[in-house]
């Protein structure tokens, strides 16, 4: 939300918001722009009938005062999703859709538009790098690419946002069951993306997965025939001296991403490039710069021995997917696998099982979990013994305070010809990571 006030505020238009928290790095931001509220809460008072649209974001219950009185006051009201297809009703709309790999495929795109000089509106869910905001909006742009989440719009409207968009182009990386407390069966989870790819515009193109068995049933049986369909899937490459190279006209690229996922992402962002005009040629030719979304697959430190990637991996099938990427990158390093569960599904004891193999690539394997967060969820009390069942891995070393965690991160640190792989859509108990990077014995 606070990305989308500042692509506002840049478009020239007047912007002012509420919140009853803000944290950092939205509170910084908002206030370098001259954005961030005076105080926090909710001042019904403030909704005036010389707005032109008020737009509810996630924290905004259905009967939240402000939003009230905006409704009393007949003021448009969109959810973040309705806002963003509605300033973009006029444009081509790329979405990338699918469980995981929709940030990275994203950025891919946006990097490569960027190197080409194809001006292009945008939201996507991380900090790039050579991008100032996670949102864009102009007049003039004829583009609009947007990461489409299967999660609900906000309180007020239960759509999946990716139901809102409308894409002309359309991108599905892959499905498996996620976020469990909305989509309580697969079967329903399911549906949510057969429901997008029905909503994709007349004489749209659908570029899809073809090595997920799942993602091609789904793709030739739901694509409706005013819709093209475009598969993709591991393009041909080659790994000397930890550094990946993609095969392409006959020619070698180096490129900054590596693992089988990664690479099949690069693929799925390459045929939307195509899509948009870009020869493959260009594509890798820009992908050599590509150094990543924040948190995805980023290196944190490197000097040879001791390596440290960070990665946003949280649900089941992304940890697997990272973790062989990971051992196929440093096949000669002792590979510390460490993740928190941090979601609703992660910490539902239910769900644990779904993990069950997804880190036996790794040498050792940590599991963190703070009992704090599953209070604020208000989630049934899980268990050391629910997580090792879970898993299914007798070595696993399960932690829940933070402290612990430190120590341990901290001797694998230690050690030579480590690569420590940390996985969350947390922060691990506020541990301070880069604190921990400069005690590195160098």
């Amino acid at each position: 939300m606070h990305n989308l006030a500042i692509a506002l505020h840049q478009q020239g238009d007047q912007v002012s918001g509420s919140d009853d928290e803000i944290f950092e790095p939205s509170r910084g931001r908002l206030d370098s722009y001259g954005l961030l509220p005076p105080e926090t809460g909710w001042y019904p008072e403030r909704i005036h009938g010389e707005l032109d649209a008020v737009i509810a974001g996630m924290h905004a219950k259905p009967d939240n005062p402000e939003l009230l009185k905006a409704r009393e006051l007949q003021i448009p009201v969109y959810s973040y999703p309705e806002f963003l297809y509605a300033q973009s009703k006029h444009k081509t709309r790329v979405v990338i859709g699918g469980s995981h790999g929709k940030t990275t495929i994203t950025s891919m795109v946006l990097h490569v538009l960027k190197h080409q000089h194809i001006d292009a509106d945008f939201m996507v869910g991380a900090q790039l790098k050579g991008f100032d905001v996670m949102v864009r909006l102009s007049h003039d742009a004829r583009l609009m690419v947007m990461e489409g989440d299967e999660y609900p719009s906000g309180p007020t409207d239960p759509r999946p946002k990716f139901h809102v968009y409308k894409p002309h182009i359309a991108v599905i990386s892959g499905v498996a069951w996620d976020h469990i407390n909305v989509f309580h069966t697969f079967r329903d989870y399911l549906e949510q993306f057969s429901t997008f790819i029905r909503q994709i515009e007349a004489g749209g193109k659908l570029i899809f997965d073809q090595t997920d068995d799942t993602v091609n049933k789904l793709c030739q049986q739901e694509c409706p025939p005013s819709v093209s369909r475009v598969s993709y899937q591991l393009p041909e490459f080659t790994v000397h001296d930890e550094k990946t190279h993609i095969r392409f006209a006959d020619q070698l690229f180096p490129v900054g991403v590596f693992g089988r996922h990664n690479l099949l992402n690069m693929e799925a962002a390459r045929l939307v490039c195509e899509q948009l005009g870009v020869r493959g040629t260009d594509f890798y030719e820009a992908m050599q710069s590509f150094e990543g979304a924040s948190k995805r697959m980023e290196t944190l430190y490197d000097d040879g021995s001791i390596t440290v990637i960070r990665d946003f991996a949280h649900a089941p099938s992304k940890l697997r997917a990272t973790v062989d990427a990971v051992r196929q990158q440093y096949p000669d390093k002792k590979l510390i696998a460490c993740m928190e569960l941090h979601t609703y599904s992660s910490l539902s004891k239910g769900f644990l099982p779904e993990y069950r193999g997804s880190m036996d690539e790794a040498d050792a394997a940590i599991v963190f979990f703070s009992p704090k967060a599953i209070q604020l969820k208000r989630l049934p009390q899980l268990h050391l013994e629910d997580v090792l069942k879970g898993f299914d891995r007798k070595d696993l070393q399960v932690v829940t305070e933070a402290a612990v965690l430190k120590k341990m991160l901290a001797e694998h640190l230690a050690a030579k010809d480590t690569c420590l792989l940390l996985m969350s859509s947390g922060a691990f108990g506020g541990i301070d990571i880069q604190g921990l990077l400069a005690r590195v014995p160098g």
